[in-house]
């Protein structure tokens, strides 16, 4: 049974740590919305995504407005230094509001609204457009006293577990430091772009710096692994920040490894991370099979020399298709097959 000091202790921290953010609630038009993220006054930090949403969502987003359906709260921060609003969450929203009501952006196919499809903001009549411009969305405002962490750690709050969160983007804003800063450098890498080609809409939702994150959190012994890829990469990138922050040379120790496995890569697989010559996408299950095996094989045999032709032969079998496509690809036992499957496979074509 818990006892009273136990009890008392509790509440005096439920109570320091409520104070750290102090916050006002906010009713801004659309109008208004729009006029403050052209002007400047709202500013979209850098954690933040690109300009991610697809058509069909922002037309989604514009029909649920025209229809009065309630909105998700927005976040801001009031910066210390200027008075302009950081949007700490919502800026997907917010700019998809100003390219609208601006004459960017065309609406699709709408579920609801059929008839509005194909229109832009100028299409609807003059009283419709005021409507729009005059449609009030909450929000909340983190008083100038809330620091890095704190809004870091709502940032993470408000994104954990929604299905349309973006792992990277959430270490992002949950875990600035060194191990992000270094996560950052090598996806963006000439040598790491070049073997792992993806579309815009992945490269704006950071999936190489996920890729990247991934490298250094799954080689290991997977402790704590319980299916769940995001919330066990958030967990090592919340150690390595620690970690990189009392040794920073470890830093460099993590770069030299990675590039070292690039470039085994680049000169032995000749797709990649592609499933062929013609491949413009990299799969995360062929991704971590090849990228982890090989660290894996390097760090059993540094000097490892393998048949290119044999190499090849291994990433284009029936057996290694079957792996990476594999149903629950996320479970420890899956994860450790395929990793394991090139890791054997490089040490077993040595030459």
């Amino acid at each position: 049974m818990t006892n009273l000091n136990e009890i008392n202790d509790a509440e005096q921290q439920i109570a320091e740590q409520s104070k750290r953010i102090g916050y006002n609630t906010v009713e801004y038009s659309i109008d208004y919305l729009a006029d403050k993220l052209r002007d400047g006054e709202f500013y979209i930090p850098d954690y933040q995504r690109a300009s991610v949403w697809e058509p069909e969502r922002k037309s989604r987003f514009i029909e649920s407005l025209l229809l009065g359906l309630p909105i998700p709260f927005l976040f801001f921060w009031e910066n210390v230094d200027d008075g302009r609003l950081e949007i700490v969450d919502g800026s997907q929203r917010i700019r998809t509001i100003r390219e609208f009501l601006d004459g960017e952006f065309t609406l699709g196919e709408l579920e609801v609204l059929s008839k509005v499809g194909g229109f832009t903001f100028g299409d609807l009549t003059v009283g419709r457009q005021r409507k729009l411009k005059n449609r009030t969305i909450r929000g909340v405002v983190l008083d100038e006293q809330a620091d890095d962490q704190a809004r870091a750690e709502l940032f993470d709050r408000i994104n954990t577990g929604s299905k349309d969160a973006n792992p990277a983007e959430i270490r992002r804003g949950a875990l600035p430091g060194p191990f992000t800063d270094l996560i950052t450098d090598l996806a963006n890498r000439d040598l790491f772009v070049r073997l792992a080609p993806m579309s815009a809409m992945a490269e704006n939702s950071r999936t190489r710096e996920e890729l990247a994150a991934r490298f250094f959190a799954l080689s290991g012994d997977l402790e704590g692994y319980r299916d769940r890829v995001a919330d066990y990469v958030f967990e090592y990138s919340r150690k390595m920040k620690d970690a990189l922050l009392d040794n920073p040379k470890l830093a460099d120790e993590m770069r030299h490894e990675f590039i070292v496995v690039m470039e085994f890569i680049s000169e032995n697989f000749p797709y990649g991370f592609r499933k062929n010559e013609r491949g413009t996408a990299t799969p995360k299950t062929r991704y971590e099979a090849i990228a982890i095996g090989t660290k894996q094989a390097l760090t059993e045999k540094p000097d490892l020399r393998v048949d290119k032709e044999a190499v090849k032969d291994l990433i284009t079998s029936d057996d290694f298709s079957a792996i990476v496509r594999s149903d629950g690809a996320n479970a420890k036992a899956r994860l450790i097959q395929r990793t394991s499957f090139i890791k054997n496979g490089l040490l077993e074509r040595a030459i």
